[in-house]
């Protein structure tokens, strides 16, 4: 009598480990079942491509990727192509139009009225904007999950706790303390980044909150609580990935908010102040001058408006890649007959 070999524990067996993240309609992957012989890496490398490959497939948030690439290339080494700082001035060109000449080279955006070069400016100022953007998106968002995650998992007095400092800090008047901090610090932007993170999770964070609390009640969250696995392990590995579409499109939407917002600072005085300049200092110099020197105003207003364009679209390709049952994701994939319906 032959002895047949046990049948190994995996997909055919109905068995499925707890340790393992099933991405459900929240997080826009299809569900995974646990298979032993292979290695946690290749099914996160396997979740990456399938993600990847939705996302080229969306033509609008490709085209928002190379405008903001264009972009980061542009704030990195667009000042290989002037022979002037943004701190430089050229006297024998104070309040030129866009030109070719210069006493040191072309002016490509002109000059504003201190004779400074608003190419270099423009250059800088991206770099700048950008650098604040993207800290306080990053700041904000991982704050926001963390605490979010750890309210929604514990409940009870953590709960009150996180949700109590969320309300308390709504209610706080974040414009003021906005200007005594720009006041105090003489516009400096590393202190700008700081109180924009300090006051800009809460909203994100109640969210992340609302929707983490569903997700704590399926099945495998249950299951991995009683195999022991720790609080921070089943928040980073099961909570979390199931609002990673969230997460991903807040990260990409608040660069632009960042930037608004520091613009609207800077309009009203409490923004960067000079000789540093960012995209918002030079539209409020530019926006006072708009008559007798247009230049001045739309050449930034231009590079805004591009930076703003390209994330919003890069926004919404990451939330269709995340979520392919989202509306924009199941025109795109109807078949042409369906779609004349």
């Amino acid at each position: 009598m032959t002895m047949l070999p046990p049948e190994p524990r995996g997909r055919s067996s109905g068995h499925q480990d707890a340790t393992v993240p099933i991405m459900g309609e929240a997080g826009g992957l299809l569900a995974e079942s646990d298979t032993t012989s292979v290695p946690i890496a290749r099914r996160r490398a396997g979740r990456t491509t399938i993600l990847a490959t939705r996302y080229r497939r969306n033509r609008s948030a490709m085209l928002g990727l190379l405008i903001f690439g264009l972009l980061v290339l542009f704030a990195l080494f667009g000042g290989l192509f002037t022979a002037y700082s943004y701190t430089d001035t050229d006297f024998l060109a104070i309040g030129f139009p866009p030109t070719t000449s210069g006493s040191d080279g072309a002016h490509w955006f002109g000059t504003n009225d201190a004779g400074n070069d608003l190419y270099a400016q423009v250059v800088h100022g991206l770099r700048r904007s950008l650098t604040i953007a993207l800290s306080v998106s990053i700041g904000t968002t991982a704050i926001a999950a963390v605490l979010g995650g750890l309210a929604a998992y514990f409940g009870g007095w953590v709960q009150r706790i996180i949700l109590g400092a969320v309300y308390l800090l709504l209610v706080v008047p974040t414009f003021l303390i906005l200007a005594l901090v720009s006041n105090s610090t003489a516009g400096d932007w590393r202190w700008l980044i700081v109180v924009l993170i300090a006051f800009g999770w809460m909203m994100l964070a109640r969210v992340i909150h609302s929707l983490a609390v569903t997700v704590r009640e399926r099945d495998y969250v249950t299951a991995a609580h009683y195999l022991g696995v720790s609080p921070l392990t089943i928040i980073r590995r099961h909570i979390l990935p199931n609002i990673a579409s969230l997460l991903v499109v807040n990260f990409a939407l608040g660069v632009v908010a960042t930037v608004l917002a520091e613009t609207g600072l800077s309009f009203l005085g409490f923004g960067v102040k000079i000789p540093d300049v960012t995209l918002g200092s030079l539209l409020q110099a530019g926006a006072g001058t708009l008559a007798a020197s247009p230049w001045l105003f739309w050449f930034p207003a231009g590079v805004l408006s591009l930076l703003t364009v390209s994330m919003a679209l890069i926004a919404d390709g990451l939330r269709d890649a995340f979520d392919p049952t989202s509306r924009a994701s199941t025109r795109r994939s109807r078949p042409t007959g369906e779609a004349g319906r």
